[in-house]
């Protein structure tokens, strides 16, 4: 499994190994945006880890200070009598940076700087930021994912958010990618880039925290329960940043959702390593599409995931 929070959608998702979505929270993250330093009420951005699970058995709206209970039970008449105490509430699971430099290690250490996933008095608003860098969630919510997750579970802090939506929404923001990965980047002729399918088929896009397109997929429902992905598109200077994933499971997440079990795409070969690690098994040899080289991968949705 693992966890993928976006600061721009003020959403937690946990996914399965195989990039099924599993659950989806609301939460808060911090008031004063995304940033790493020590002492700048942010909240931290890239890949992490779950390096502790604290209060396991505790009362729902149990108060901890230094992630240990204090023995008192949160409550309206508290907070009034404490009106300038950041509640940590229920259930901690504390975070521990994975990149040295940027997350980990001297002024930017996640775990020395104490960032928590929490639960929150139930008079705290979800959905937007309003913690001073942890991520705040409702008592209900951190108890259900703390009961999922296991320590040293993979968990990446992201600016960017994923919609979808039909043609005549994101036609805009898709093209403009699209044209600038498949046409400018890799020379594919632009009048084959754009199709008929566009206007009756399913998009996806993400976007930046300043609202702007980075990324930008499609899904194509076919005869017999198949589903096609296409047109997977994500910015040069996103790559490597989790987006294509994040597309990817908003994709699966669609399929899902309206029963269609079998996926198919045609992958460019430099891409068929990423594909397998969400399941697609190739099928074929290789051929061209526009020029370049491509092979058909497939992977069929289990009943379990159709829930």
């Amino acid at each position: 499994m693992q966890i993928l929070i976006s600061l721009a959608a003020q959403t937690l998702e946990l996914y399965d190994y195989s990039g099924l979505l599993l659950r989806r929270y609301s939460v808060s993250t911090a008031t004063a945006g995304a940033g790493e330093e020590t002492g700048s009420f942010r909240t931290p951005r890239g890949r992490h880890i779950i390096r502790a699970r604290i209060g396991a058995g505790q009362p729902v709206n149990s108060v901890f200070i230094g992630r240990r209970p204090t023995g008192e039970i949160w409550s309206p008449d508290l907070a009034s009598a404490e009106p300038r105490r950041d509640w940590i509430l229920t259930r901690i699971l504390w975070l521990s940076g994975c990149e040295p430099g940027f997350n980990r290690l001297g002024g930017v250490d996640t775990m020395r700087r104490y960032i928590y996933l929490h639960g929150s008095p139930d008079t705290v608003a979800m959905g937007r930021p309003g913690s001073i860098g942890c991520v705040r969630m409702r008592n209900s919510d951190i108890v259900e994912l703390f009961d999922l997750v296991p320590c040293g579970m993979p968990l990446r802090i992201v600016e960017y958010a994923v919609i979808s939506g039909d043609w005549a929404q994101l036609a805009g923001e898709a093209a403009a990618v699209r044209n600038c990965v498949f046409v400018a980047e890799q020379g594919v002729p632009a009048e084959m880039e754009l199709d008929e399918l566009d206007s009756v088929v399913t998009h996806a896009v993400a976007r930046d925290a300043g609202g702007h397109c980075i990324g930008t997929a499609r899904l194509i429902p076919e005869r017999d329960g198949t589903a096609r992905i296409g047109r997977m598109a994500v910015l040069a200077d996103w790559r490597g940043q989790g987006v294509g994933a994040a597309l990817l499971c908003r994709l699966f997440e669609l399929a899902a959702g309206t029963g269609r079990r079998r996926l198919v795409l045609s992958a460019q070969i430099q891409a068929v390593p990423f594909y397998q690690r969400y399941g697609f098994v190739a099928e074929g040899g290789e051929y061209l599409d526009a020029g370049i080289r491509h092979m058909t991968m497939r992977r069929t949705l289990t009943p379990q995931e159709l829930v």
